[in-house]
């Protein structure tokens, strides 16, 4: 229980400087996105389910903020938390750089995922700036992780290992 709340108020958090920091800040014609970071790194450190909860909360306090299209935040965030937190679940179990490469691929798929889901909206997309920034973004996260990545860890526990059972083979 202690742990979810310590989660819910660092998403939170995430999202608030988000939203009033770090929007603003330019770098290499992108925009860090430390909430995606957050919520990776509580899918990687809790499971795949803290993850999706995480990528909702946090996805709908962006979008109500910034007053955008509610609900694209929210799916994008919950679907990269949901699968980050798959990844910590089986293959990225034990591995030091797991976390900085979901970050990586989460950030990926976001924005590719982004476009897509405003394409379908209808808005205008430009698909040269989104692969323009693509790889500054890529860069950008992944240094944000390596500071979040270990702060997460020790805010919400270690990583969540589940013993799985022997299966036997039945003919």
């Amino acid at each position: 229980m202690i742990t979810a709340i310590r989660a819910g108020v660092l998403v939170f958090a995430a999202a608030i400087v988000q939203v009033a920091v770090v929007s603003g800040i330019d770098v290499l014609g992108t925009t860090p996105d430390l909430l995606l970071v957050v919520v990776v790194a509580v899918a990687f450190h809790r499971g795949s389910l803290a993850g999706a909860i995480a990528g909702f909360g946090g996805g709908l306090i962006v979008d109500t903020a910034t007053l955008g299209v509610l609900g694209v935040s929210s799916l994008l965030l919950t679907l990269a938390g949901f699968w980050a937190g798959r990844y910590g679940e089986t293959t990225g179990r034990g591995r030091n750089a797991a976390p900085y490469l979901a970050v990586a691929v989460m950030t990926v798929l976001v924005a590719v995922g982004g476009a897509v889901v405003h394409f379908l909206l209808g808005d205008a997309v430009d698909l040269r700036a989104i692969g323009a920034g693509l790889v500054p973004a890529v860069l950008l996260n992944v240094a944000l992780a390596v500071a979040f990545v270990p702060f997460t860890r020790w805010a919400v526990g270690e990583p969540r290992v589940e013993r799985t059972q022997e299966v036997e083979l039945v003919a």
